[in-house]
């Protein structure tokens, strides 16, 4: 049967690892497919973002990415890139925006921070000179 097969085709068939080519063919393949469906994600990702488009204007975008899927991507990044752009940068800085905010809350404050509310506190009268002491030493350290 093998012999059959090599006469018809022209060659032998050595298996996936046995040609070179067909492995680059098959590399190639799943980084295209790699490739789209990372398009196809940041498309229903960006659609979900736009809070200014109706509902079914996005419906019908996810309608026509199942049905025409390569031209509807393609359309999508001709037609809304640019605001595409705009929300990720906009939705990135108000992750960072964010992150400093609790990073400031959970670092606490300065050192001479501190050291002015437990002076505000001695002078109140509700520590005393040696807790007043301990905190500045802590602060200072």
């Amino acid at each position: 049967m093998r012999f059959i097969d090599a006469v018809t085709t022209g060659y032998e068939y050595q298996g996936f690892w046995g040609s070179f080519w067909d492995l680059i063919w098959w590399f190639l393949w799943a980084f295209v497919f790699f490739a789209y469906l990372m398009v196809l994600f940041s498309i229903i990702s960006d659609l979900f973002r736009d809070h200014k488009l109706n509902g079914w204007w996005k419906a019908l975008w996810i309608v026509c990415l199942i049905v025409f899927p390569f031209i509807t991507a393609l359309v999508y990044l001709i037609a809304r890139g640019k605001g595409m752009a705009e929300r990720g940068q906009a939705q990135a800085q108000q992750y960072r925006k964010a992150q400093n905010d609790y990073i400031q809350s959970v670092a606490g404050t300065s050192p001479s921070d501190e050291i002015s509310k437990a002076k505000a506190l001695l002078d109140a009268g509700t520590i005393t000179q040696a807790e007043y002491d301990s905190i500045k030493a802590k602060a200072l350290s």
